[in-house]
């Protein structure tokens, strides 16, 4: 069995990160922009932002990208899993658990405790992965909302 190296993306580390991004819309089957170094970069130079990624030698088969989120109720933060994605080839080898060991480990280390993460309720196999984990699902609705659509019953000058 090949050894899975999981660790943090740094400031550097923009090719990696392109290859994370393409592996992870590759498995979800997105389309995707490439997205420029200097973009990445942006990204990976922000404390607030999270990406891990998984190497099976110097192929990426696996990432985990997050935001850490100033509370307003307490002097604190959460962080907030945007996506996680493990190529088809390495599911179920316990690569998704690394890449969230990762980010427990690494947030605890910055005084983080609360990791919190949405999966749509048809995807079963994202529901089963998270409570596995020892998720605790809670009764939560997202909305999109559109930036431009005007507020109903709202005046607009």
């Amino acid at each position: 069995m090949v050894e899975i190296l999981v660790r943090r993306l740094l400031p550097g580390d923009e090719a990696a990160a392109a290859a994370m991004v393409a592996t992870m819309t590759g498995v979800f089957e997105e389309a995707s922009e490439t997205l420029p170094a200097d973009y990445l970069g942006n990204l990976l130079r922000s404390g607030s932002f999270w990406a891990i990624a998984a190497f099976d030698g110097a192929d990426v088969v696996g990432g985990l990208t997050a935001h850490t989120l100033p509370m307003t109720r307490s002097p604190s933060s959460e962080i907030f899993i945007y996506d996680l994605a493990v190529r088809a080839d390495h599911q179920r080898q316990g690569v998704g658990a690394r890449l969230m060991q990762e980010l427990g480990r690494a947030a605890a280390e910055q005084g983080i405790t609360e990791i919190f993460v949405p999966a749509d309720n048809e995807d079963t196999g994202a529901l089963e992965f998270y409570l596995s984990q020892g998720g605790i699902p809670q009764p939560v609705t997202f909305f999109t909302l559109p930036p431009d659509r005007p507020v109903a019953g709202a005046v607009i000058e």
